[in-house]
């Protein structure tokens, strides 16, 4: 069992604050609100699964570097602007509520909610990594990241995204692959934190914990937004169907690698700043 000697810290009973009043006013009050309510709900989330993390294990993203983590809300800006780019030619979601906002309002309030996707994540991800199953998990499969396998990886994203852009209707699910296989092996080649460097050895710990983290996001981005006003809408083909919240329920599938991305994402960044206390921040069992 995790050790219970660590005391619940201050930032968690401040997420759990900030976590229960917007979530309160973002369902309680009607017309154009949530633009509003979305960072401090969400900082407030974030906040509170890294309490509960550093709770379990005693150490979290937080306690680790204040500034690194909130680093992590910057860099998630315009990584995540990097997916409605991508968008813009899949269309497969777009904002209700959208059309009440200039363009200079809906940059500014879209990427104040953009902020919040790395932070809830990797501390979501961090704290599945607490638990100890996923910890005594046993060795997989090997992937050897030799310099033809990762030629194969990196040449096979520009391929998904050209297929996607040429043919959006069939090829969409390919945003949530292909920029993981371009950046995953940049990382490795640059001598960045990579997610090939633990599959090597065969652990694929690092990799569960990311889906794990990302679905239990998943299911609280979709609970909060079916009650938002801006929400999110999705136009997704062939798989509309048995909606949980606004999402279809295969499209909760496109979550896994997403999280794979965001993490290739930061550590190419990280990696770029050459900042050490960037590049060793967000690790993950080790990986």
């Amino acid at each position: 069992m995790s050790n219970a000697k660590h005391p619940f810290p201050w930032h968690g009973w401040l997420g759990i604050g900030l976590a229960a009043i917007f979530w309160i006013l973002n369902w309680s009050l009607t017309g154009l609100r949530t633009h509003w309510f979305f960072l401090p709900l969400w900082a407030g989330f974030a906040l509170l699964v890294d309490a509960l993390t550093f709770l379990r294990d005693g150490s979290s993203l937080v306690r680790r570097s204040w500034p690194a983590f909130l680093s992590l809300f910057l860099i998630s800006i315009p990584s995540w602007w990097l997916f409605e780019l991508i968008n813009s030619r899949s269309q497969n979601w777009f904002y209700d509520g959208a059309q009440f906002f200039t363009p200079l309002q809906y940059g500014f309030f879209t990427s104040l909610g953009f902020s919040t996707v790395m932070p809830a994540v990797f501390t979501s991800a961090s704290l599945v990594a607490t638990f100890d199953w996923l910890k005594k998990l046993r060795l997989g499969p090997k992937i050897d990241p030799t310099r033809p396998t990762l030629l194969g990886f990196f040449v096979a994203g520009w391929v998904m995204l050209a297929l996607l852009w040429t043919w959006p209707h069939y090829f969409f699910p390919f945003a949530w692959l292909a920029v993981f296989f371009i950046l995953e092996p940049v990382n490795y080649w640059l001598g960045y934190r990579s997610l090939a460097r633990s599959t090597a050895r065969g652990n694929w710990r690092p990799v569960i914990a990311l889906f794990l983290g990302c679905l239990l996001c998943a299911f609280f981005w979709e609970m909060w937004n079916y009650y938002s006003y801006p929400k999110w809408i999705y136009r997704v083909p062939f798989v509309n169907f048995w909606h949980v919240f606004e999402m279809p329920l295969l499209g909760y599938g496109g979550y896994l690698p997403f999280s794979l991305e965001l993490y290739a994402l930061y550590n190419f960044v990280a990696g770029v700043s050459k900042s050490q206390r960037f590049r060793e921040f967000v690790h993950i069992l080790a990986d």
